[in-house]
Order: structure tokens, then sequence, then C-alpha cells
């Protein structure tokens, strides 16, 4: 039934929620699943002080890379756990908007089932933070698998 699940993880114990849920119905369906971190390009500018151009983008590109193999070694740590659980596993980076990478990995990989967890907030907190899950929701074409997540951040 789900040959492909897609996990999205951002290194936090609230998006492991999801986990158990997916170690149960990859071991029933025999299903590969795929961690998935997908990391936004953001540049911090604090007041009105800018970076100097010629070490500026050396210092970006520097912290970019730090900030690639610290996600690497997440998601293999998670895939190994999965792994010496007998479940098939891959790992995928991407860059971009997490809504919009999360629904193009999930076509150009043809996963069967995007399982996730969610804050779970609601009212302004929702609105000031937007919703990934909600994001997926509402623009995803395949199945989709919602844990809310009691976990602190």
């Amino acid at each position: 039934m789900y040959k492909k699940i897609l996990v999205p993880l951002d290194g936090s114990a609230r998006a492991e929620e999801i986990l158990p849920h997916v170690e149960e119905m990859a071991s029933k369906y025999r299903s590969t699943v795929l961690l998935l971190r997908a990391m936004e390009i953001t540049i911090k500018i604090e007041g009105a002080e800018f970076m100097p151009l010629a070490g500026g983008a050396e210092m970006v590109n520097r912290a970019m890379e730090e900030e690639r193999k610290a996600a690497a070694t997440y998601l293999e740590g998670v895939q190994v756990r999965l792994q010496a659980k007998g479940i098939a596993t891959q790992t995928r980076l991407v860059y971009g908007p997490v809504v919009e990478a999360l629904i193009m990995a999930a076509g150009q990989e043809q996963v069967d089932l995007i399982a996730m967890a969610s804050h779970g907030r609601t009212g302004a907190a929702r609105v000031f933070y937007g919703s990934v899950a909600s994001g997926v929701l509402h623009r995803v074409d395949r199945p989709l698998l919602i844990v809310r997540s009691r976990k602190a951040d």
C-alpha cells in the first residue's frame, strides 16, 4: 500500500514524534522511509551593519556548509536507528521554503505518503508562526498523516 513514506524532520524531538507511527507502517507494508530535511537559506543582518563583501560570501558559505553537515549527520543517525529495526531508509537534504521543498520532493521521489508531526498551534500563534503541516495539507496531492506533537520545541 505505502511503498515509500516521506518523513520531514527538522532535528527536534517534536518532529520525531511521528517516527513510532512510521516504523509500524513501514514494518507492516515493507515500505522505504525517506527522511527529508528541508533547509531554508536565510541571512540575518543585525542592525544596520553589513558584512564586508570580500569575506561575507565566504562566511555565509562556511555557515551553510556547517549546517548542511550537521543536518546530514542528524539524518544519518535517524537512518541508522530505523535500519537497525529492519526498515529500508534513505535520506535527502533539500534547500528552499519548507512547504514547497516537501511537496517538490514528494513528487520527485514519487512517495505514497507524507508522515509528519505538527506543533498543534492554534489562533494567533498559528497565524504568526505559520504552519508547515497546514501548508502541506492544503497543497499536497497524496495521502498525509499528521500527528499532533505534545513535545516542546
